[in-house]
């Protein structure tokens, strides 16, 4: 095979990524079919990266027997925060990994016997954290909620033992309300939605935290459904706490989405119109003035 084109430019990237690729296969690593795009996407947004170092970095292994790993700059600095601090908020739009990474890296530490519980969950927004007029068990009252999390797990762990963990209470799938009061020891902590959260709840969830425990808290400030978008906790929350370094913030943008293609487009046409229409208003404001 040949690749004709300039050395400096798209033809060198291609023949990089196809050799990184290759060598990641001969060494016995499972690609993806979109690996090539992501790969491409990588070294487009940073020609020194060595993506070895991103493909070769498996948190997890998937039940089909995919690795898991980041998949873009973003994604890799995400990744690098959850191994090194005890309370991380990843932000982001759809479809860059907030909360699968964060599955990913809460299961690998309760396999490797760091933490002795698994922690889910999400603010109930949709029914006002009231579930009692909902028919059936708790469960099944939260089951819309918490589905996209079950998701995750089913990916990472076979079902038959998410049973008998959930059984066990080892894995813990629950709404943001079922929180309050508990002091949470010897767990990973994943708060999922977190932009749906007022500020009195996530200061109450923040503050659960025990001995030996971790906390990620994901969410996208661009889907609150709060009546007042001004009361996110998640907005709040990375204001006031950018400047204690045991937290870290990890920001993700369309470069790390990794779902099919055309959402990072379809994310990027969402911000230049969210972008226009704030300067629109802005226009419109300065002409009554």
């Amino acid at each position: 095979m040949a690749i004709e084109g300039d050395p400096a430019g798209a033809a060198g990237v291609a023949a990089r990524v196809l050799r990184e690729l290759y060598n990641l296969v001969a060494g016995g690593h499972t690609l993806h079919p979109n690996d090539v795009t992501h790969a491409v996407g990588i070294l487009g947004a940073d020609p020194e990266a060595d993506l070895a170092a991103y493909f070769g970095d498996t948190i997890l292994m998937t039940n089909e027997g995919r690795p898991i790993t980041p998949r873009s700059g973003g994604q890799r600095a995400y990744v690098d925060a959850l191994r090194n601090h005890e309370v991380v908020f990843g932000v982001g739009p759809a479809g860059t990994g907030k909360t699968y990474l964060a599955m990913a890296v809460a299961v690998a530490a309760l396999k490797r016997g760091k933490v002795r519980r698994l922690i889910l969950t999400r603010p109930a927004v949709e029914a006002g954290e009231k579930l009692g007029f909902l028919p059936g068990d708790l469960s099944e009252k939260v089951d819309p909620y918490l589905r996209p999390l079950f998701d995750a797990l089913a990916d990472m762990l076979p079902h038959e033992r998410v049973t008998r963990m959930m059984e066990r209470r080892v894995i813990e799938v629950a709404p943001l309300a079922f929180m309050r009061g508990r002091t949470l020891n010897q767990a990973y902590v994943v708060l999922d939605e977190a932009q749906n959260t007022t500020r009195e709840q996530m200061k109450m969830f923040l503050t659960r935290l025990g001995e030996g425990s971790s906390m990620v808290i994901t969410g996208d400030t661009t889907q609150i459904d709060l009546p007042r978008k001004g009361d996110s906790g998640l907005v709040h929350a990375v204001r006031v706490l950018s400047d204690v370094e045991r937290i870290g913030i990890v920001k993700l943008g369309s470069r790390d989405v990794v779902r099919h293609t055309l959402v990072s487009q379809i994310v990027e046409a969402y911000a230049r119109a969210s972008t226009d229409q704030s300067r629109d208003r802005g226009g419109s404001g300065a002409n009554r003035r």
